[in-house]
This record gives structure tokens, sequence and C-alpha cells, in this order.
């Protein structure tokens, strides 16, 4: 229910499978690394250990723009 973009009868509905792809990492970066959940008392990376602080959404945009320079780098280098 956190992400309406699977249900054809709303107004996020993806038509593209890779905008659909893309919305669907934003959410689960957010799920997992930014939202603090009720039955841990903290964020599913930190009780896997994978990260050792609470990411704040500046952290998951500065993420995304790392990857969309490393992409465009990529691109121009083809």
């Amino acid at each position: 229910m956190g992400n309406r973009r699977m249900t054809r009868l709303t107004n996020a509905f993806s038509k593209k499978a890779e905008n659909d792809a893309h919305m669907m990492a934003i959410y689960f970066l957010h799920y997992n690394f930014v939202r603090i959940h009720e039955t841990l008392k903290i964020d599913p990376a930190m009780a896997a250990d994978a990260t050792s602080k609470l990411w704040e959404m500046s952290d998951l945009t500065n993420v995304l723009a790392e990857w969309e320079a490393a992409r465009a780098v990529a691109f121009e280098a083809k």
C-alpha cells in the first residue's frame, strides 16, 4: 500500500517499464535506508548492518545524483 504505482487505476501508473523500475528503486531506497520502522525502532539497513547511520532525504538525493553523473560519464564514453 505504500506505493500506488503498481495499481493501474491511479494517476501514478507507469506505462514505461524503465520509469516504473526507477520509481521502485527510489521507493525501496527510502523504505530501507530513510524510514524508521515501528517494530525495529531503526531502519532495516541499520538492522542488517548495511549502514551505521540513519539516512536523510538529502543523502538519498546525493546517491541518486552520483548515480546519474556516473551514468552520464559512461554514456559519453560510448
